[in-house]
């Protein structure tokens, strides 16, 4: 009795073995009767072709050619690998007129189906190593075609191409499968130079994330339609396409998008991005303690201790860039003194976050708010935490325990601003970090106590360490102290300039005090 017919899925399950379905011997065919596979997962030039080339020529083919061909068709396709040896050996053919090269000898496969012979040269190109990811992408998406093709379906899902690809013999993921097809549908129609220039797994994963994380932005907070997103995402990635292709200058880019649409600063949108990249909820800290708080809440701030504040038009933020509320440092500073109480308005008589207070400016002459060391040095890091949160440098501010003003700047902002951000914005950050490196005295305190609260990459450290001057004001850009008023206490918002106003009474709280007692600050 004739068995049923066998399906293409059938034949890709019972993966035949090579010897039953393969000429036991090779065969001599004429090259002129042997094509290169239309469907090559290689688009570009092999790299070893100089290699293989030198090769063939000195002592012929190492190896048969792998062939098969389709039903009807005349001539052969190569099977399994051998495009470039075969495009060598008609080159060859062409070029010396060599018999040698006239004809080669094949081991004839039989046909199976279309998606058989694309795996086969993925599966061999693979083993061999060289292919870029977006080749191995392009010959995974033309294998979901020709499968859905072959099982009869419209489209077949990322998961069943996964069961019939390692159906198949090659081992794949969904994940990965997900990632090729982002690229090939996504990337590819903008960044093709980039892709074809070698852009790996890495980078496209981060471009994934990227995009994801600023459409969700763009949707939850922006006005202009996700068509809008569209065009500013496909634009900037076509306007930065090339081999070098640079993720952070597309990220930098976005950002100042981002920033124009909403109306703030790019620091927020950083902070936003980095928080809703990292899957977490964007917080920004505005710490209050209750009068009936004892001082171990104080040193151990949770999420209760703080307020989350508002981006524009009531989109609630909950974090930091870089850094949530859960990373921050654990204690507050001064330990000396456990058994001082802490102050019962901290920052309630400055900046508490009322409707009222946000016409009116914090009365810092009043002898109300905290008299301590301790509780001073734990309202000066709280104040500089949330500047630094809000501006986008979060990482680089440390609590100090026990000595100084209450915290240190680890290090300078981050160097590779300076080509990312524009005047405005650079300018603001960083003559805000130079107003927090004055009230932490980054630069006046002995070296023996500040060069131990810093990390030995930081270039801050090494400028202090050498007193190396020109290091430093290399590194951040330092402007006229006389540009002030209009490059940073202008733009400021009134919750950053409330906070800092509050930082700088502080500042000299604790430096009055300090100065009534006869202590030392920095001992």
């Amino acid at each position: 009795m004739a068995g049923k017919p066998t399906t293409p899925s059938e034949k890709l399950s019972i993966s035949q073995p090579a010897e039953a379905t393969t000429s036991p011997a090779p065969q001599m065919i004429d090259i002129s009767r042997i094509q290169p596979y239309e469907h090559n997962p290689r688009h570009g030039r092999n790299p070893e072709y100089d290699r293989i080339r030198d090769s063939i020529r000195n002592t012929g083919l190492d190896q048969p050619l792998v062939v098969t061909q389709r039903p009807d068709a005349a001539d052969f396709i190569v099977h399994a690998g051998g495009n470039t040896r075969l495009i060598i050996l008609k080159e060859l053919f062409a070029e010396t007129g060599d018999q040698r090269f006239a004809a080669v000898p094949c081991l004839l496969k039989a046909w199976c189906c279309e998606s058989d012979v694309l795996l086969a040269h993925l599966r061999e190109n693979d083993l061999r190593g060289g292919l870029t990811f977006i080749d191995k992408a392009r010959a995974v998406c033309e294998a979901q075609k020709l499968l859905a093709e072959e099982l009869g379906l419209d489209v077949i899902s990322q998961r069943r191409l996964e069961t019939e690809l390692r159906r198949a013999g090659y081992r794949i993921t969904q994940a990965r499968i997900s990632q090729m097809v982002y690229t090939v549908h996504r990337l590819l129609p903008v960044i093709p130079i980039a892709l074809e220039g070698g852009l790996g797994r890495p980078h496209i994963e981060r471009i994934r994330r990227l995009e994801r994380a600023a459409h969700k932005i763009w949707e939850d907070r922006c006005s202009e339609s996700a068509e809008d997103f569209e065009e500013v995402f496909t634009t900037l990635c076509k306007r930065y396409d090339s081999p070098d292709w640079d993720t952070d200058v597309l990220r930098s880019a976005l950002e100042s998008e981002i920033a124009a649409a909403l109306d703030v600063s790019i620091h927020t949108v950083r902070v936003m991005l980095d928080a809703e990249m990292a899957g977490r909820e964007l917080v920004i800290p505005e710490a209050e303690v209750e009068p009936d708080k004892d001082s171990s809440e104080l040193e151990h701030p949770t999420d209760e201790s703080f307020d989350a504040d508002q981006y524009d038009g009531g989109s609630r933020v909950s974090s930091s860039d870089r850094t949530s509320t859960d990373e921050l440092p654990p204690e507050l500073p001064d330990q000396s003194n456990p058994g001082s109480a802490p102050d019962t308005g901290l920052l309630d008589d400055n900046v508490k976050e009322t409707a009222e207070s946000e016409t009116e400016l914090p009365n810092l002459t009043n002898d109300t708010g905290p008299n301590d060391l301790k509780s001073l040095r734990g309202r000066a890091w709280t104040l500089a935490t949330r500047l630094a949160q809000r501006n986008g440098m979060a990482d680089l501010v440390e609590a100090v325990s026990g000595k100084g003003l209450g915290f240190v700047l680890r290090d300078v902002p981050d160097p590779t601003l300076a080509d990312q951000l524009d005047e405005d914005s650079l300018s603001q950050l960083t003559m805000l970090w130079w107003q927090l490196a004055a009230c932490a005295e980054m630069t006046f305190a002995p070296l023996e106590a500040m060069l131990p609260l810093l990390p030995d990459e930081s270039i801050l450290r090494r400028a202090l360490e050498t007193e190396d001057a020109d290091l430093l004001f290399s590194s951040i850009w330092t402007l006229d102290p006389g540009h002030t008023g209009y490059r940073l206490w202008r733009p400021l918002d009134d919750r950053d300039w409330r906070d800092l106003l509050a930082l700088m009474d502080t500042y000299r709280r604790i430096r009055r005090i300090a100065a009534d007692t006869g202590v030392s600050v920095w001992e």
